[in-house]
């Protein structure tokens, strides 16, 4: 595999993120309206249907969706680090804790002109890291113990550079935009199952209920085909950035070849323990064991590690 230039890259997964992005919000109204039209569908049954539904969802109901959606975002937007960190279990790792972790991520820093981001620290033995955070004030970069007692100082300036160039592309935001709105259809359909299984339904037999029965079923439906579309469109946000981030971790390094080995070493043990499967997908390599099905290959948060060094190999 060939590298364009590095900016290009840039441009082209910016545009396609962004894109991306746009459509969380148009697929929650869409399968909104799906749920509304069959609701309105079962109380009238009118020939001109679609024309009215589409009429009163756009006044009445597409607002408070909209403002649903906005208010989900604004909190799990501000509250992601600790989210995030309770996920992983990641504590912070001062500067007096460990004087080379701090030089090598100062170093970086120094060298392309950014600020020096947090660093933090999950006690395992697995070796993984991956970059988190919003703005300059939570940016931050964590390492498991294993990758920093296992890597000698060129890998791991080769790792923490990869990182630096998620925070520096605005991959981490992307990212944690797309935990966001995954979480939407998560609770959407937690939501739908309950209403399914605590509701009066099993008591009473009448005809109404029969009718709200096949709104919860249909609920439950487009929530579950939400939830795997936005899966899919995480997926194509993550896998292009890691080939990205590899490019300029090899640039800012000048030593592709400390990377790939790091990633060899890394592909070995890179089962750290995460509270949450999206959040797996901020990791340099998932954090689960590799399968090996075609299925697991399809929707795969990353690309295959070996592919990545072969072309860190030949960059």
């Amino acid at each position: 595999m060939a590298y364009v230039g590095i900016q290009t890259q840039k441009r082209v997964n910016n545009l396609r993120s962004t894109i991306l992005l746009m459509l969380f919000p148009v697929l929650v109204l869409f399968l909104a309206y799906i749920v509304y039209w069959f609701a309105y569908a079962s109380a009238l049954g009118s020939d001109f249907l679609c024309k009215n539904a589409l009429i009163y969802f756009s006044v009445n109901i597409a607002p408070y969706v909209i403002a649903f959606v906005g208010i989900w975002f604004l909190i799990a937007y501000w509250t992601n680090t600790s989210m995030i960190n309770s996920a992983v279990n990641s504590k912070p790792l001062e500067r007096k804790d460990n004087m080379r972790i701090y030089n090598l991520v100062e170093n970086l820093c120094m060298q392309t002109g950014m600020k020096m981001p947090k660093v933090n620290i999950i006690y395992d033995d697995s070796l993984n890291a991956f970059a988190s955070g919003i703005n300059e004030k939570t940016y931050t970069v964590t390492l498991t113990s294993g990758i920093i007692n296992k890597l000698n100082d060129e890998e791991l300036k080769g790792v923490i550079a990869h990182e630096l160039m998620h925070i520096r592309n605005r991959d981490v935001r992307v990212l944690i935009v797309s935990i966001v709105f995954v979480g939407i259809f998560a609770m959407i359909s937690q939501m739908a199952f309950r209403m399914m299984f605590y509701s009066n339904l099993g008591r009473n037999r009448g005809s109404n209920n029969k009718g709200q029965a096949l709104i919860y079923l249909i609920v439950i439906v487009v929530a579950i085909v939400g939830y795997f579309c936005s899966i899919l469109m995480k997926f194509a946000i993550s896998r292009k950035r890691e080939y990205m981030a590899d490019a300029g971790a090899a640039e800012m390094t000048k030593n592709p070849l400390a990377l790939a080995s790091a990633l060899r070493k890394i592909s070995g043990n890179p089962n750290v323990h995460v509270g949450r499967e999206d959040i797996a997908q901020l990791f340099i390599e998932h954090p689960l064991k590799e399968k090996k099905s075609f299925m697991d290959g399809l929707f795969a948060t990353h690309p295959p590690i070996k592919k990545r060094i072969e072309v860190l190999e030949n960059f």
